[in-house]
């Protein structure tokens, strides 16, 4: 895919960012709970974003802010936190 093209699809995005954000979390042993409260949001909120949702049957669409803070909890910075299969 060239381009935004990779973008195109929210659901493919979301569970996409969903399985990286489970991995990076699970690779430094952290806490769902831990992970969200360093970035500021809720518990639940985060929760969903592991499962790629934002409300049930919705794709998530997490703030710039929001994963800015998650990319600060993980070390890192956004467009690595945003690469998927070596494609950011």
């Amino acid at each position: 895919m060239d381009g935004l093209d990779r973008y195109t699809n929210p659901e493919q995005f979301s569970l996409k960012l969903a399985n990286r954000l489970r991995s990076l979390r699970d690779e430094r042993g952290l806490s769902q709970e831990s992970v969200a409260h360093e970035a500021g949001i809720s518990t639940y909120t985060y929760q969903k974003f592991e499962k790629g949702e934002s409300k049930p049957g919705t794709p998530m669409n997490p703030r710039l802010y929001t994963l800015l803070a998650l990319a600060d909890v993980f070390e890192m910075d956004v467009r690595e936190l945003l690469t998927f299969d070596g494609n950011p």
